[in-house]
């Protein structure tokens, strides 16, 4: 839960990175299941009624936790968010996730222990049947050692089809690199698409054939909490659109993700595509308080 401490006092708003996601995908139409970790306690039900009311299946696994992690966020004069984390994460074992088109995670649940070794485990097992997706979303204060948070996100984006980063997340990661050259560093690693964010600047977006840079568009903030994750659920809504065109004429057959991976589907009309999708959505998001992301229908009016 994000505790939200601004000049009109204390309130509190759902939030966790993939939960945001989650959260922003369903919210954009699709079937999405989300594992965490959740207390059975008054944030943890407020959580769960959050999620499902969006219409997310919250896995029947995420109720292992003994209290809600909670992130406290200051706002300052210039809107944008400083944090606190009160945060324990894991995946009790056997815990699975059903099988889907995308697989996502990242920020604390690839990083903090002990649950970031089961996500790293999680994603080697699935890359087989999944496209996979990760944003570090770097908290400093949780990931650790510089050195080993910077290769266990090498690990993670070597195996990962899609990577999403701000660009202080890259240069928090490549320090003294331009966020062109570390975008084109974690693309080397081997996913397919690089999307970095850089604010009211817009982002870049990174593939094996293609470079292009989306203007930010203009808006009045009322915080920036949930931007990125409303971005990164606009990338993987517009790729899921993709993979569903790709199976119209099997709809019930499952992807296969070596030929989809093989395809250079990320040229540079795509990348376009995925980043002016994917900024009309941040900017909604950041116009309004909380990690508040738009529908289809408020996405389709932008």
């Amino acid at each position: 839960m994000d505790v939200v401490v601004g000049p009109d006092g204390s309130h509190a708003h759902p939030g966790g990175s993939p939960a945001n996601i989650a959260y922003g995908l369903a919210r954009l139409g699709h079937e999405v299941s989300l594992l965490t970790a959740l207390a059975d306690d008054d944030f943890g039900r407020a959580l769960a009624e959050h999620l499902e009311g969006a219409g997310v299946e919250v896995l029947d696994a995420s109720w292992s936790a003994e209290r809600t992690s909670t992130a406290t966020a200051t706002i300052g004069g210039d809107g944008a968010a400083r944090y606190d984390f009160d945060v324990s994460w894991s995946i009790p074992d056997g815990a699975v996730v059903p099988p889907a088109s995308i697989l996502h995670s990242g920020s604390i649940a690839a990083f903090l222990e002990p649950g970031a070794s089961a996500v790293e485990a999680l994603f080697a097992a699935e890359r087989a049947r999944s496209l996979l997706s990760l944003d570090p979303n770097i908290r400093p204060a949780l990931v650790g050692d510089h050195a080993d948070a910077l290769a266990r996100f090498e690990r993670l984006a070597g195996l990962a089809d899609v990577v999403k980063l701000s660009d202080e997340d890259a240069d928090w990661l490549y320090p003294g690199l331009s966020v062109e050259d570390a975008a084109h560093r974690i693309r080397d690693l081997g996913p397919l698409c690089v999307a970095v964010t850089r604010g009211a600047e817009g982002a870049l977006l990174v593939s094996a054939s293609a470079l292009v840079s989306v203007p930010g568009r203009k808006v009045e903030v009322a915080d920036t909490i949930g931007a990125g994750d409303s971005f990164m659920s606009a990338l993987l809504h517009v790729i899921a659109a993709e993979l569903d065109a790709s199976t119209t004429d099997t709809p019930d057959a499952r992807l296969d993700v070596d030929a989809w991976r093989a395809a250079e589907a990320f040229d540079e009309r795509m990348l376009a595509r995925l980043g002016d999708v994917a900024v009309r959505c941040a900017a909604i998001t950041c116009s309004r308080p909380g990690a508040n992301p738009p529908t289809a229908a408020e996405l389709a009016a932008s």
